[in-house]
């Protein structure tokens, strides 16, 4: 079936490495949408400490960014709920704060008061770092998956390299919130947004039918 396909998209460039090493096929990435204008409303007060928002499931490692935070003593607030909401509780310091469920209009501000997003599973892409660099705020992610298509290292956030406790706690430890610029991350987040995944999609099919 990979092979009838006319054209391939790729949703990162991790992807089309994918597509290419096990379908052998060339493809074009078109990154997903984003919901920018939702998040760049966020407003910060003082920023201060690191949030994480996922399904909570053991693949998203979320054990990985509470033990971390808890170790080093970082205030941490973690959004949504799933299976393993009472194992993170449980290792989990008084630093750590889950505020489960939120509404639409509070998770802006959430992540725009944050220092940093932290993100620590393997994804295709991965949309909610976006979202939150839409509201200025950096992201420091596991260095690998579809992270690498928006995280620059000094500009737009930072990576930890193996998917561990040790590797996070280290990223973190030479972390320097004041050397981000807030304006420039919610400028660079606006290049995913769903004007322009509409837009870019739009450009491919017509260039392939007019070709």
């Amino acid at each position: 079936a990979a092979q009838r396909a006319d054209y391939m998209i790729a949703n990162s460039n991790h992807i089309k490495s994918e597509i290419k090493e096990f379908y052998n096929r060339d493809s074009i990435v078109i990154h997903p949408p984003v919901d920018i204008e939702r998040f760049k409303k966020g407003k910060a007060g003082t920023k201060e400490g690191f949030v994480t928002a996922a399904r909570q499931v053991p693949q998203k490692k979320l054990d990985i960014i509470v033990k971390a935070c808890t170790q080093l003593d970082k205030q941490l607030t973690v959004i949504g709920r799933g299976p393993e909401h009472e194992n993170l509780k449980t290792i989990a310091g008084k630093n750590v704060i889950f505020k489960g469920h939120v509404a639409d209009e509070e998770m802006p501000d959430l992540f725009a008061s944050a220092e940093a997003f932290l993100f620590a599973s393997y994804e295709d892409f991965g949309v909610t770092p976006v979202e939150a660099m839409a509201t200025g705020t950096p992201v420091i992610a596991y260095n690998n998956g579809g992270a690498k298509d928006y995280v620059i290292p000094g500009t737009t956030g930072e990576f930890f390299n193996d998917q561990s406790v040790e590797s996070l706690k280290s990223t973190i430890k030479n972390f320097d919130p004041d050397k981000y610029d807030a304006g420039k991350i919610a400028k660079f987040a606006r290049g995913f947004s769903s004007d322009n995944f509409k837009n870019q999609i739009e450009s491919f099919v017509n260039e392939k039918l007019n070709s």
